[in-house]
């Protein structure tokens, strides 16, 4: 075999390697659902349909909370609100998202929060049924939100 056959042997091996290693190589993660709904009762803020979206890259997670149904008590102004989302893990435990992201709020205005971080490993199952949602205005004046049944369609697998 001459010099440049060899080489071009060696060359197309290499290349078909790397393809086959394309091909197996694990796909990125990702959260399902991306979207649940909750029934929440926010004490004065309100109660009802609450959408939860959620996203993935490798451990770190977020999760945007909005809702029509649970209003702003007061004007809020852009990243006013410190938000807590802890839910809960299958299995035990929980896992808390928190952040101050939010959009500018009118007074009696739907509510949204996030994206809030967290960290989860592979395989968490999370539901914000038996967790809560707080959310605290000025630094010191919180209200809580629970969910009054398990999200639809179920729970987040990260």
């Amino acid at each position: 075999m001459t010099p440049k056959r060899i080489g071009t042997g060696a060359a197309i091996t290499v290349a078909a390697l790397a393809a086959s290693g394309l091909a197996f190589a694990p796909t990125a993660l990702a959260v399902t659902p991306q979207t649940a709904t909750i029934n929440a009762s926010c004490e004065s803020l309100g109660s009802g349909a609450a959408t939860l979206t959620a996203t993935q890259n490798g451990t770190a997670a977020t999760i945007t909370v909005n809702s029509t149904d649970i209003k702003a008590p007061i004007a809020l102004g852009a990243d006013s609100i410190a938000s807590r989302l802890t839910l809960v893990k299958a299995g035990g435990g929980t896992v808390v998202f928190s952040g101050t992201k939010n959009p500018a709020l009118a007074s009696g205005g739907p509510v949204t929060v996030g994206p809030l971080n967290g960290t989860v490993a592979a395989g968490d199952t999370l539901e914000s049924f038996g967790g809560s949602l707080s959310l605290t205005v000025f630094g010191f004046i919180t209200f809580t939100c629970t969910a009054s049944g398990p999200q639809s369609p179920g729970p987040f697998v990260f």
